[in-house]
């Protein structure tokens, strides 16, 4: 099969037409696969996947995680159920569990229930954002970690250092891994070094020109890759917005 993708910035995401994820074998599994690595973030539309079915999907790309903190899908303790009425409403650029030693691969997240308007997520191309600093600045970065912890689950203890700038396994390119949620600090500068310097690189993380923004509707599915990409869901509505997501269990980042 011809994927038939429909980009949704200049910078990062593509809509994914006339693909039942329910029944992708293994050939055109293999087409969507390099079009993620290439847009970083796939909508699929209109999908009817049960909760078995979405973990299936999960799989596709590895074993599932389990996330420490957010509430589970009755019998699918890989499917964290992000409900608005319950408080889950992720307003704040992020990327998924970021304060793991090995922070997940990749997220899947299907909308079963959406307002009938707000709601949206936007997604930031993070390769874009370290390729658009100055060579002096990618240089310094290139040799700095940062702690990041659950201080936003209410967990500041849980935490791992990861290095600022990672180098993804697959396409070999260079990304910014920082974000304004989960990193406290760069480990080998001064506190107010390091709290100048963060602010500087959140800001750019996510600058519009590196962003995509998607409108849901009802079933529809997002595959991102968590390895180069921070995402946030606008808080810009009434009624109840209900996902189900699954994370795909990911490796230890590796920098420069």
């Amino acid at each position: 099969m011809t994927l038939r993708l429909e980009p949704v910035s200049g910078s990062i995401g593509a809509i994914v037409h006339d693909v039942d994820l329910a029944a992708v074998d293994d050939r055109a599994w293999a087409e969507i696969h390099a079009a993620w690595l290439r847009h970083l973030v796939l909508f699929f539309p209109a999908q009817e996947l049960s909760a078995g079915e979405l973990v299936a999907l999960g799989r596709r790309l590895g074993e599932l995680d389990v996330h420490p903190y957010l509430p589970k899908l009755d019998g699918h303790d890989e499917v964290v159920v992000l409900d608005s009425e319950t408080g889950v409403r992720a307003d704040f650029w992020h990327t998924d569990v970021a304060f793991s030693e090995t922070p997940p691969t990749a997220s899947i997240l299907q909308l079963v229930e959406s307002p009938p308007h707000g709601g949206d997520t936007m997604w930031s191309n993070q390769y874009l954002a370290y390729e658009q600093l100055s060579e002096p600045m990618q240089a310094l970065l290139d040799g700095l970690t940062a702690v990041h912890d659950a201080g936003s689950h209410g967990d500041a203890s849980a935490a791992a250092t990861h290095p600022v700038v990672r180098v993804h396994p697959e396409t070999g390119r260079r990304s910014l891994f920082v974000n304004g949620t989960s990193t406290s600090h760069l480990v080998e500068l001064r506190r107010d070094e390091s709290d100048a310097l963060l602010r500087m690189l959140c800001e750019a993380s996510v600058r519009p020109e590196h962003t995509c923004r998607y409108r849901w509707g009802r079933g529809d599915v997002a595959m991102w890759d968590n390895r180069c990409t921070q995402h946030y869901a606008i808080d810009d509505y009434d009624g109840t917005r209900i996902g189900r997501r699954v994370t795909v269990t990911g490796e230890r980042p590796v920098g420069i």
